[in-house]
């Protein structure tokens, strides 16, 4: 296990699920793999054990949804080429043929879409979509995968679920909408599940049901959660450990507590004085200067020195790798303890 991995020090009971290594995504030019590529993704690694909830965070274009997508194998091979390994239980997915990745994912990996009505096909009810779901993967008639497509709009909260089985995504708000796509993510009892920014367009409250939703149902069935956002209080009551991404690499991972109590990347560090608190004065929030680096080639160097406050000579002309700052815990900084020490 290298120093890219998520977890450093992982107990020696816990067995991931999902382990994922060195994952990169290049983007094809027009006409496909012969053609010239954009590397998005640089050597993404963690790992995902059971009952436990990772959260990846970062900017919009950091790389976050895209690395799910090479995991899932989502990625038309017309225009991606993923590298690396995403080994579920031991099997490298990246590898699979398509008929045998088709059978894993639902089954054993799903997926809880961001867009649930971009997601959802709007010419067929919900719960004929969560009913054929089930179908897919399991030899049931009609009837079984409807009464248990009732179950699961039910499990959900969805209110009077026999009647609304016949209702269509856009006679559903947004909040109930995610429901439904989180019904049709657990339909196979997967032990794996990621959900890429699940309250997207939200209100708070509403997220709030959405998480405690998904936590309940990683408690029930001992899956693990890989949660997708650039929401920094959503991921803190939630999950167990973070990863910071950044230009598509992950620059700073530890437990939730030590990465918000302490962090050890100015980029993690910029993130955090640009939440507001409820304690708090908004006077004191500090915008993280400059802007993410957009498609092309990255700055030499630290892909964030350009940004950094603390940045020396030695950011702008050597990249730093992803190495323990302690013993919990990953940096990819040059000066991971003066970042930390910082107040």
């Amino acid at each position: 296990m290298d120093a890219n991995t998520l977890d450093p020090a992982p107990p020696l009971d816990a067995v991931p699920l999902l382990e994922v290594e060195d994952l990169t995504v290049d983007l094809l030019s027009r006409g496909g793999a012969g053609r010239a590529a954009q590397r998005i993704v640089h050597g993404v690694s963690f790992t995902l054990r059971k009952e436990e909830t990772v959260a990846l965070i970062g900017e919009s274009g950091s790389g976050k949804s895209i690395s799910a997508m090479a995991v899932m194998g989502l990625l038309p091979a017309t225009t991606a080429r993923v590298g690396g390994s995403a080994r579920h239980r031991g099997t490298d997915l990246l590898t699979l043929p398509p008929d045998q990745l088709r059978a894993r994912r639902g089954k054993h990996i799903a997926m809880v879409f961001q867009d649930a009505l971009s997601a959802l096909n709007p010419t067929f009810s919900v719960g004929f979509q969560i009913a054929e779901t089930i179908r897919a993967h399991e030899r049931v008639g009609r009837r079984e995968a409807r009464a248990r497509a009732v179950d699961l709009m039910a499990r959900v909260r969805i209110p009077d679920p026999a009647r609304r089985y016949r209702d269509y995504p856009h006679q559903f708000s947004g909040g109930m909408r995610q429901r439904i796509m989180i019904a049709m993510a657990v339909a196979l009892s997967p032990d794996v599940l990621i959900a890429d920014e699940p309250t997207t367009a939200l209100d708070v409250t509403v997220q709030a049901q959405i998480m405690e939703l998904l936590a309940e149902l990683r408690e029930e069935t001992g899956s693990a959660l890989l949660l997708i956002t650039h929401d920094l209080g959503l991921a803190a009551g939630t999950a167990d450990r973070v990863a910071i991404m950044y230009a598509g690499r992950i620059v700073e991972q530890a437990p939730v507590e030590d990465l918000y109590d302490r962090p050890a990347h100015p980029y993690t560090r910029g993130l955090l004085a640009a939440v507001p608190r409820l304690d708090g004065d908004t006077d004191d929030l500090t915008p993280i200067p400059g802007s993410p680096p957009g498609p092309g080639p990255l700055p030499s160097g630290c892909p964030f020195h350009v940004r950094c406050p603390g940045a020396r000579e030695r950011c702008a002309t050597e990249s730093p790798t992803l190495l323990p700052a302690s013993p919990a815990r990953l940096a990819a900084c040059h000066y991971p303890l003066e970042v930390s020490g910082a107040r």
